[in-house]
């Protein structure tokens, strides 16, 4: 929100300098995420095989861990299935283990709908501060540059539609949802919360959460004292019992009008919703732009990993920032 309102005089504003306190540590953390051996565990070897079938049906042969472990190295190291398949059976080789690894196609296969473990509670025992945003994800289409090239546009895109919360607090992904492009953010915000399983004290979105029932799916599940940071919109009214029982967003709207939208992002913390758009553009950076997988349940796979992924990085190690301007 603030470059729309310094438009006019951005360059005039100085911009902040900041240096890195913990640059060994940190310099360390990204060597090590193309350690195999971070990636790579002994537990899922000893478990590579699939336990016994108690339903009708097929047996598997191979676990849904080493599935997971096999997908992981090709996302992280953006490998093709064929490629992931020859790097397995490499690993396996200098780890001097004797195991088959999976046919590319059954890593395709089991994809499909692939049960991932629950995810391991956070290491921060204090509430959740979360922080949510969505970003799309191109499936399919002609890429940017042949458009520009041929002055065309592209006959046959598709997106999907990637939904992420962080904790201000540790930095982690907390929860995350695959959608179509045409859910909006206040429809996919419920699925979100259901993976939340501590208390959460303060939310913060743009203004696409703005609403009614953003607020009341957030005071049902964490009650009414959590603190709910949307801006509304320029042209926002106040709601009719305000005098006896003002909302959330009515004294939001009170403050703007009072001191100003940039005073009220400063006083709100709402400045820290930019951390949702810096992840955002981590997930671009590492995991990618555009889905490998075609099938929406093999995508829905390939996202939650990708966000294991992101958070196994966290753990590695984050950056100190101290400003020095």
């Amino acid at each position: 929100m603030p470059h729309k309102y310094n438009a006019d005089r951005r360059t005039k504003i100085p911009k902040q300098k900041r240096r890195v306190t913990n640059c060994a540590d940190y310099d360390e953390s990204l060597r090590r995420r193309g350690d195999l051996t971070v990636w790579v565990s002994e537990d899922v070897l000893a478990v590579w095989s699939a336990p016994p079938r108690t339903t009708p049906g097929g047996q598997p042969v191979y676990s849904d861990l080493a599935i997971e472990m096999c997908l992981t190295l090709r996302m992280v190291f953006k490998q093709p299935l064929r490629q992931t398949q020859g790097l397995m059976r490499s690993i396996s080789k200098l780890m001097g283990v004797d195991i088959t690894v999976p046919h590319f196609t059954t890593m395709s296969r089991r994809g499909n709908g692939l049960s991932l473990p629950p995810k391991t509670a956070s290491k921060s025992r204090k509430p959740v501060q979360l922080v949510v945003d969505s970003t799309g994800l191109k499936i399919f289409g002609e890429g940017d540059w042949l458009e520009e090239k041929h002055k065309t546009k592209g006959k046959r895109k598709s997106w999907r539609k990637l939904h992420l919360g962080l904790d201000l607090v540790s930095g982690e992904i907390v929860c995350s949802d695959l959608t179509t492009e045409d859910i909006g953010d206040p429809t996919a915000l419920p699925c979100l919360l259901d993976q939340i399983d501590g208390p959460v004290e303060k939310f913060l979105a743009d203004g696409a959460y703005d609403g009614e029932p953003t607020v009341k799916a957030l005071t049902d599940r964490f009650g009414p004292l959590i603190e709910v940071t949307i801006p509304p919109p320029k042209n926002a009214i106040l709601s009719p019992d305000v005098d006896q029982n003002p909302s959330i967003r009515d004294r939001h709207i009170t403050e703007i009008k009072a001191h100003g939208r940039m005073a009220w992002q400063k006083s709100s913390g709402y400045n820290q919703r930019s951390r949702i758009e810096t992840q955002i553009g981590r997930w671009k950076a590492v995991i990618g732009h555009k889905l490998k997988a075609r099938s929406c349940e093999n995508q829905k796979t390939e996202a939650n990993i990708g966000v294991r992924i992101l958070n196994r990085m966290t753990e590695l190690g984050r950056p100190n920032f101290e400003r020095t301007a």
